[in-house]
């Protein structure tokens, strides 16, 4: 085979990535689109009104529904109502008020040390980067991104169980794949800067409404979306 020969093999193989990441970033848009004409109100399903509060709140929501966190932390903030009473909480106490949660030995002790961290290193503000929120216990990416964008505006992915599973059906990965940090750093790049935080909280919506984890219900998925989706093109 001859080097010019070899040479285009190269150059058509860099062409079909180049197609096929632009066809990507398209599709990413048109979702972000779409869930925004579907969704239009969608907000942070959690309650909160202080930023700490959004981070413990974050940090109990791991194997929990927001419905049950939101239940438990109204109790809980009005027998601590600040950061600094968390911090000095009895442990075994914040325990039996996070139980309801569950994993409740491991979120009370995270979130006490995250709290210490807050007010004796930040001064009581949480950090508005990524690695100084990654310095606190108990909190990863996912968390992470969700305290950046919801309360300080900064574009980022929240990889939770909803967008996972959500955009493997739409196609933007195999189905099978699982693992936050590829999710994220994937659909970063395709989902325009100015929609992310709000298409992730979009796609917690429709994740309840339709695309269900146990069955989607495919009858009821708009058009806007289901053209999008792989699923939607055999059904189709």
């Amino acid at each position: 085979m001859s080097g010019s020969d070899i040479g285009s093999k190269k150059d058509t193989k860099a062409g079909k990535r180049q197609k096929d990441g632009s066809d990507a970033a398209k599709k990413g848009r048109l979702l972000a689109l779409a869930l925004e004409e579907l969704y239009p109100d969608s907000d942070c399903t959690l309650e909160w009104r202080e930023p700490w509060q959004l981070l413990v709140m974050g940090r109990l929501s791991a194997q929990c529904t927001d419905a049950r966190v939101n239940a438990v932390c109204r109790d809980l903030f009005r027998k601590y109502p600040t950061a600094d009473s968390l911090a000095d909480a009895d442990l075994r106490e914040l325990e039996e008020a996070v139980r309801p949660c569950g994993l409740y030995r491991t979120k009370a002790a995270s979130i006490k040390a995250a709290c210490t961290m807050l007010r004796d290193e930040f001064g009581g503000r949480l950090p508005d980067d990524m690695d100084g929120l990654l310095r606190l216990p108990g909190v990863g990416r996912k968390i992470a991104n969700l305290l950046l964008g919801d309360v300080y505006g900064i574009p980022g992915i929240v990889a939770d169980t909803h967008f996972i599973r959500i955009c493997g059906r739409l196609g933007f990965y195999p189905e099978d794949m699982k693992d936050p940090a590829k999710a994220e750093a994937m659909m970063r790049e395709l989902i325009p800067e100015e929609y992310q935080t709000a298409t992730c909280h979009r796609l917690v919506d429709f994740g309840r409404d339709v695309c269900r984890a146990p069955r989607p219900d495919c009858g009821r998925c708009p058009e806007s979306v289901r053209s999008l989706c792989r699923r939607g093109e055999k059904d189709g």
